[in-house]
């Protein structure tokens, strides 16, 4: 009996003994065995610690707005498991992907050529799904979110026309290094030689520059070599922001997305695409900003007058920013923050830097979120001493945002945040209530 797409979701979690194996030679050995050539024309590959999803979607949307077929394979998901790959700007559908898991399953266990068989990891399984769609679906442009660092992210195995480092924070030390320097260099890993590296950062890690340097690559830094900024407010005029380097500037609609993040991210789109060359005129340009959409960013609910702000947020850097919108944006009321976070996350940085914008804490359990989750009495152990610490204690997100709606009265705000998982959980209550 043919599977069904849970069916060989729930297959290929199990195929390989660990969750995250860093390394290209098992993906690159199974892309062999596909034979894979390039999935589109022209590849962005995007790195970062922070925005990665959201700059994916700024040069998703310039690039259809300009008449490019695009592809974008990102993660992780929130709701189902097709928003991974995205072709001409519709999820892939369970028939296309089941095709592409029978291929890799085939390419992987050696069917025919007597190889043997190669365990791939869950992300593995699912780049190769996206590369073996995108070679299929005649692209203009793949573009490719990084999963973890970069050096050895599976991604890694295509070569891009333009590599972008968003930001580089402290996240994922296991893996990638317990400093900026460090976790820098594994992001650098992804820049090719002689290729455009669009850094986001202001000041990017010096292990960056140096590995750019080392490779020839060309480095084209945020508010060094491009530049972008707010405009002034004009009476019953939209709000505008200029983006320019030398010799080009345009004035643009400010985006959809919320945070002030979210400007950063657009000017590093757009200067990937225009070091990608044919760049998009200025009204594509505009119209791709003002369209862009990503689920789970600052995503606004109203629940009777109560706005509810669901956030994919989990690491320090990415809570600065939810502080810095707070503060730009205050509530006429209370601001209540429902929290739930895996059990690798710098959660005590988290609450750090968000406890003077909030003012009444609802803590929530993730049991249901693999071996990193942790049940809420858990994780309110690893907050004592913090802000969040005494926060009233739910078994699930549910149960969090249930209580904080509960309590909450006309003009409050609820943020909800601190993984995909609880943005995933908000959003599933919020869909049914």
């Amino acid at each position: 009996m043919q599977r069904t797409l849970a069916d060989w979701l729930s297959h290929i979690e199990r195929i390989h003994p660990k969750s995250i194996d860093m390394g290209l030679e098992r993906i690159r050995a199974v892309s062999q065995r596909l034979g894979l050539k390039r999935p589109a024309r022209k590849v962005v590959t995007v790195g970062g610690t922070n925005g990665k999803g959201s700059t994916v979607a700024f040069i998703e949307a310039i690039a259809r707005a300009a008449g490019k077929r695009v592809g974008a394979y990102t993660s992780p998901h929130l709701l189902a498991y097709n928003e991974r790959v995205r072709i001409d700007g519709r999820d892939a559908d369970d028939a296309a992907l089941i095709a592409a898991f029978e291929a890799i399953e085939a390419a992987r266990l050696g069917e025919g050529e007597g190889e043997g068989e190669i365990a791939l990891t869950y992300f593995e399984y699912g780049t190769l799904a996206a590369l073996w769609l995108f070679e299929r679906a005649r692209l203009d442009l793949a573009i490719l979110e990084v999963g973890l660092g970069g050096r050895l992210d599976a991604t890694n195995i295509v070569d891009p026309d333009v590599a972008v480092i968003t930001t580089v924070d402290i996240d994922h030390q296991d893996y990638l290094g317990d400093d900026r320097e460090a976790i820098g260099y594994e992001k650098a890993g992804i820049a090719r030689g002689w290729k455009p590296l669009v850094l986001g950062d202001d000041d990017p890690p010096s292990s960056v520059l140096r590995h750019a340097y080392a490779i020839g690559a060309s480095a084209m830094r945020a508010n060094c070599d491009f530049f972008f900024e707010a405009l002034p407010a004009v009476i019953d005029a939209p709000p505008q922001w200029r983006w320019r380097e030398v010799g080009y500037r345009a004035q643009l609609p400010m985006p959809q997305l919320a945070a002030p993040a979210q400007l950063r991210n657009a000017a590093v789109a757009i200067a990937a695409l225009r070091a990608l060359g044919g760049a998009p005129n200025k009204a594509q340009i505009a119209e791709g900003v003002a369209r862009a959409h990503v689920p789970g960013r600052l995503q606004r609910f109203e629940r009777a007058g109560v706005e509810v702000l669901v956030d994919v947020g989990h690491n320090p850097q990415a809570a600065r920013e939810l502080a810095a919108w707070l503060a730009a944006a205050p509530a006429s009321g209370r601001v209540r923050a429902v929290f739930a976070a895996l059990a690798d996350k710098d959660v005590a940085g988290v609450v750090a830097a968000l406890a003077g914008r909030i003012d009444e804490w609802h803590l929530a359990g993730l049991t249901d979120s693999g071996p990193r989750g942790v049940d809420v009495d858990a994780f309110a152990q690893r907050l004592r001493g913090s802000a969040a610490g005494e926060g009233e204690r739910h078994a699930d997100v549910a149960a969090a945002l249930d209580a904080a709606i509960a309590r909450a009265e006309a003009g409050d705000r609820i943020l909800v945040f601190g993984s995909f998982h609880t943005a995933a959980a908000a959003m599933d209550y919020l869909a049914t209530r």
